[in-house]
């Protein structure tokens, strides 16, 4: 498997795609700053009116400081992981890249070196992991630059918080990762791949369906779901049963690692 992962971090180093899609997430994340801080502090106001947004006087006189009731972590998270816009870049890259494999030819090749096919969906997993990790700790550092630049805008976060967040969110993202190249190992379509980035990063297809068995009482399990998950677990380390989030990340990643092999076994490259 590291001879395969060697070879796939090679090609994702070599491979636009990639930093497209991180630079997308920093201009993502660059918007969602610059918003903030033109609504939601003095400074900023001040430019909106002038900008033409019509503020009443409550909106512009605000105290000086950080925004009150927001830090770095909870800005971190509007800016993509709460509501699925990150995992759907994060998907669409990794389904360009799992695609490739069919489109180029590049799996049959892997499939007559390698008989032992789940090493394949091993060393896939495992670039996800890295370059979701390289997402995450960048898009962090960006927002730590950003606030630099606009004059600490929202209080800073403790380290410790910093890796709590970070640590399960990338456990999350790399499960995710998982389901996308379940997906694309069963359709083996850039399409495919994409709308089900979309639908499956944004919630569109969990939450209906969270919402209707709510309404029946019978909806609570998926409240431990991939999107849902994301979107409600604590930014903050408060006790030992904020741990769940770990436990509930590496259950996915198992399950769809393990189908994903079991498929590609049955499968006729």
């Amino acid at each position: 498997m590291f001879n395969l992962l060697r070879m796939d971090l090679y090609r994702i180093k070599r491979s636009r795609s990639v930093y497209v899609c991180f630079g997308l997430l920093l201009l993502a994340s660059a918007a969602t700053f610059f918003m903030v801080w033109l609504f939601e502090t003095p400074q900023g106001c001040e430019v909106a009116v002038k900008l033409g947004f019509d503020l009443s006087a409550d909106e512009i006189i605000k105290e000086s400081g950080t925004i009150a009731g927001l830090d770095m972590l909870g800005l971190y998270r509007q800016m993509g992981l709460n509501g699925g816009n990150y995992n759907v870049i994060f998907g669409i890259w990794l389904m360009l890249f799992v695609c490739m494999d069919y489109q180029s030819g590049f799996m049959k090749n892997t499939m007559a070196l390698h008989e032992n096919r789940a090493l394949y969906v091993g060393s896939k997993i495992a670039a996800a992991g890295i370059v979701s990790l390289c997402y995450l700790v960048g898009q962090y550092l960006f927002v730590l630059f950003l606030d630099g630049v606009f004059g600490k805008v929202v209080a800073a976060a403790g380290i410790l918080d910093v890796a709590y967040y970070i640590s399960w969110n990338w456990l999350m993202t790399t499960a995710f990762g998982a389901l996308m190249l379940l997906v694309c190992i069963l359709s083996r379509s850039v399409a495919a791949g994409a709308l089900a980035a979309v639908l499956f990063g944004t919630g569109s297809i969990v939450m209906p369906v969270y919402m209707l068995l709510d309404k029946l009482h019978i909806g609570g399990w998926l409240k431990y779901s991939i999107y849902v998950t994301m979107s409600t677990a604590p930014d903050h380390y408060a006790s030992s049963g904020d741990v769940y989030v770990y436990a509930i990340g590496a259950g996915f990643l198992a399950v769809y690692a393990g189908v994903a092999a079991f498929v590609l076994k049955r499968q006729d490259i």
